[in-house]
């Protein structure tokens, strides 16, 4: 009996793993060999496979993560402060899934913005997703949609993101409507999904730049609140990486 078909319908069906699957099994004796319910188990796991990573593919690029970075290539020396137990567990994005937030703070190219993306992309290969702004691009963008009408849709956009990145938090002091528009984001999030901060600034010192204390109060308690914190030491990874020509770069 012919196969081609089989394929053809699996085809029509946008099973296309699972096609490639059959075709080859017609071509491997030893998987011919196999019963029924073996052959069908490793065409739906071919299936499922693909679909996966379909999906971490199409995650990532929604992302839009600054850097390209894995977890895999981390750089856990001592005198950057980071603990490795704390760094084992947020790769394991419970965080996210429990709408934690994460504070990443440094000095300049102590590699906050590349963790921040680690962080992210693995976050997509489980699943979940990603959004990643500059703080002043994303403001920028809000300034926009005010004024042709599209800020309540990206509200809604932003609050169905498993996990959103800002990056560069506290360069410039912001206005009373930054701050606003902020507290409206972070207020859809609180409890329900998970934000992840980088700054250079401690935190102590977050509330004088978010301008109006009545805002700047909500803001920091929906940030605060369950929030795990990273505070990175140590010399710039950017000018490590330019001496070694190797290693994690700074951010």
């Amino acid at each position: 009996m012919s196969l081609q078909p089989t394929i053809q319908t699996l085809q029509q069906l946008n099973l296309h793993a699972m096609a490639e699957a059959l075709a080859e099994q017609s071509t491997a004796p030893q998987l011919q060999e196999l019963p029924f319910a073996d052959r069908l188990a490793l065409l739906l796991d071919r299936e499922l496979c693909a679909r996966d990573n379909r999906r971490r593919k199409r995650l990532l690029q929604l992302a839009k993560l600054k850097v390209h970075a894995a977890v895999e290539d981390l750089d856990h020396r001592a005198s950057r402060g980071l603990d490795r137990t704390k760094m084992a567990a947020l790769v394991q994005c419970d965080w996210i899934r429990r709408g934690q937030n994460l504070l990443i703070t440094g000095a300049t190219g102590t590699g906050k913005t590349w963790i921040a993306c680690a962080l992210g992309h693995q976050a997509c290969r489980q699943g979940l997703s990603v959004r990643y702004f500059r703080l002043p691009r994303l403001l920028e963008e809000l300034h926009i949609r005010h004024g042709d009408g599209s800020f309540g849709r990206f509200l809604t956009t932003l609050a169905k993101v498993h996990l959103l990145l800002l990056d560069d938090w506290g360069l410039a002091p912001m206005n009373s409507e930054d701050a606003r528009d902020l507290l409206e984001i972070l207020d859809d999030r609180v409890a329900q999904q998970a934000t992840l901060i980088t700054s250079q600034l401690p935190v102590s010192h977050w509330h004088e730049i978010l301008g109006e204390p009545t805002v700047a109060d909500a803001v920091l308690d929906r940030l605060l609140h369950s929030a795990h914190r990273l505070e990175l030491k140590g010399e710039s990874m950017r000018r490590q990486r330019v001496q070694t020509g190797d290693g994690e770069a700074g951010s």
